[in-house]
């Protein structure tokens, strides 16, 4: 996909218990499977298998709780160099398979293990590894997150708390092993921004300093299951008190560490650009990103356009409002209007994304065909992590037993806006991520597809999810319409900041700037979300373009089909086979178009 098609724009202008497929699914009933297809399922099990050891924290994220016990160690060059060799032997292997003689379903796999290889292995020649952490991906906090067992780690059965001991011991290994790597960072001058460390250090601090008694990787002995035999309760009292006493010490000397050398060596440049090879560097993370061959100029100029477009609608939706002014200052607007903020307490606001979530539940039977079986739940993001982090979705468990988790930021309900609510809950719920990622986890396919992601594909369905409200009868609703409004122009002007910060050589003053005045953030909003995307280069370019894609594939469809078309049908096939990158998911829905153009 080289460029945006002029209909992808023009569409965008118009605008309980659960069983699961067992981890290793086979295939089904009375389907027998040729020599070439086995050696692929083979491969693509042997595949998954290494992959999540060098990733045990992502396979726990995504659902997969078999490695929940390991912490990645791709800091390490010996590390980094075997997980590479593997990839490229992996490689080789795929390449001896005879795809001539794969069905439609084992070829559609061939092509994703082949893009995954390539896709991992694009990033060899690059220093990743020497910037083990910023302030949005601290492993302590997620881990330490994990102890008070509403995460992604499973903590029930004693063997939980023996596994989730160890995840907590290797802690001193991985802070060792990161401190070597920034190290190294600091001498070839790979380095975060300043303002990325301080950042940084407040969490590291507060992980170290709180006591042994009160650290979240001691909460599960506060919150010990009765059941537990009491040889037990004594046994992993005893274990819980060593591994976090270590825990704590690795953290202390961690972040003395990142607030002293490292602190003293961060840099001043804000955009991935401005360091060694970063241009090229960049353009890696843009390919992965947008699964496309896009530049970042074009990228840049598509953002321009779809910030225009946005901001004739909020002239419009102001007058609806009662808003009269400049389109840009519409939000800040919104923020002074106090019938926008009309709550109290935390609870108060869980109570009103559950009515949404509820609103959205009876109208999703409309719009598709197939449902997931998984439920969700909303909670409050835990205090440790809520000051730089954003709304956000935890995956079901595979095995059906933890439900997906829709996280809100609460830092001050009074000062919370109801605006953004609906929006933020057709995109990290339903129809959004909850939806398009338990599909996937009840597909009989390969687990580096049951458990993958393609950035483009998912936060695109997630922007293009957003989109369904108007169908839904949500936008009816000015203040939510125009919250909407607003999270599709953050996506818009992502497109200008991300390649302005990383590709054009802007500061981070600049970006703040143009969000401010542009988009309308407040002076905190912009500043945290462009340390946001100085922290994850690309990104934030994977909403909009994946989201214009789909946009785009819809009204191909439209036309082609006229009385034949059928939403709910459109919709179950791009979610058919799980995470696709764009040039895929488009050869899939073309072929399916002139299928259904031939009924």
């Amino acid at each position: 996909m080289k460029t945006l098609s002029a209909l992808a724009l023009a569409l965008a202008l118009s605008a309980t218990m659960v069983t699961f497929p067992a981890l290793g699914a086979k295939p089904a009933a009375g389907m027998v499977l040729g020599t070439a297809a086995l050696q692929l399922d083979d491969l693509a099990e042997r595949y998954y298998q290494q992959k999540a050891g060098f990733n045990p924290l992502t396979a726990t994220l995504k659902g997969d709780n078999s490695f929940d016990a390991q912490l990645p160690m791709t800091m390490r060059p010996e590390v980094r160099a075997r997980m590479f060799a593997m990839l490229k032997k992996m490689r080789r292997q795929l390449a001896q398979i005879d795809i001539g003689k794969l069905d439609g379903a084992s070829r559609t796999t061939y092509d994703l293990l082949s893009y995954d290889i390539n896709e991992m292995l694009r990033f060899e020649p690059f220093d990743d590894y020497l910037l083990p952490m910023s302030h949005l991906e601290v492993l302590p906090v997620t881990v330490a997150g994990f102890g008070t067992g509403q995460g992604s780690q499973a903590l029930t059965t004693v063997a939980d708390y023996e596994i989730y001991a160890k995840r907590v011991a290797a802690l001193t290994a991985w802070s060792d092993a990161s401190i070597g790597a920034m190290r190294t960072g600091i001498k070839k001058g790979v380095v975060q921004p300043r303002t990325l460390v301080l950042g940084l250090i407040p969490q590291l601090k507060t992980l170290a300093a709180t006591p042994l008694e009160q650290s979240n990787f001691y909460a599960p002995i506060r919150n010990m299951p009765a059941a537990f035999s009491a040889a037990d309760r004594t046994r992993l009292t005893s274990l819980y008190r060593r591994t976090v006493r270590e825990a704590l010490l690795a953290m202390g000397k961690l972040a003395a560490f990142v607030e002293t050398d490292y602190l003293a060596a961060a840099r001043t440049s804000s955009g991935l650009g401005a360091l060694p090879n970063g241009a090229q560097w960049y353009r890696a993370h843009v390919a992965n990103h947008t699964s496309s061959s896009l530049e970042p100029e074009e990228i840049h100029r598509v953002g321009l356009a779809e910030v225009a477009r946005l901001t004739d609608e909020f002239a419009k939706v102001g007058v609806a409002l009662g808003y009269t002014g400049p389109p840009a200052r519409l939000a800040a607007w919104m923020r002074q209007q106090a019938k926008f903020r009309p709550f109290r307490s935390e609870q108060e606001i869980i109570d009103a994304f559950g009515k949404i979530n509820d609103r959205i539940g009876q109208q999703l039977p409309t719009l598709f065909g197939k449902l997931p079986r998984s439920k969700l739940v909303i909670r409050t993001e835990p205090a440790i992590s809520r000051a730089s982090a954003h709304e956000r979705y935890d995956q079901a468990s595979a095995d059906g037993l933890r439900p997906g988790i829709f996280w809100a930021v609460i830092p001050d309900p009074a000062l919370y806006g109801s605006t953004r609510m609906t929006s933020l809950l057709l995109h990290e719920a339903s129809p959004g991520h909850h939806l398009h990622f338990s599909l996937q986890l009840e597909m009989s396919i390969p687990k580096f597809r049951r458990f993958g992601s393609v950035n483009a594909f998912s936060e695109g369905w997630g922007l293009y999810a957003e989109t369904l409200g108007k169908e839904m009868g949500l936008y009816e609703d000015a203040n939510a319409y125009a919250g909407h409004l607003l999270m599709d122009m953050m996506r818009a002007a992502r497109l200008v900041v991300d390649t302005g910060l990383h590709a054009k050589g802007w500061t981070r003053e600049q970006t703040i700037k143009y969000l401010m005045e542009t988009a309308g953030d407040s002076e905190s909003s912009a500043t945290s979300y462009t340390e946001r995307y100085m922290a994850w280069p690309g990104q934030a370019l994977s909403y909009k373009i994946g989201a214009l894609k789909i946009m785009e594939l819809r009204l191909r469809a439209v036309n082609a089909l006229g009385s034949k078309f059928n939403l709910a049908k459109f919709h179950d096939k791009v979610l058919a086979e799980g995470n696709l990158p764009l040039t895929i998911l488009e050869s899939k829905l073309d072929a399916w178009i002139a299928e259904q153009a031939r009924l």
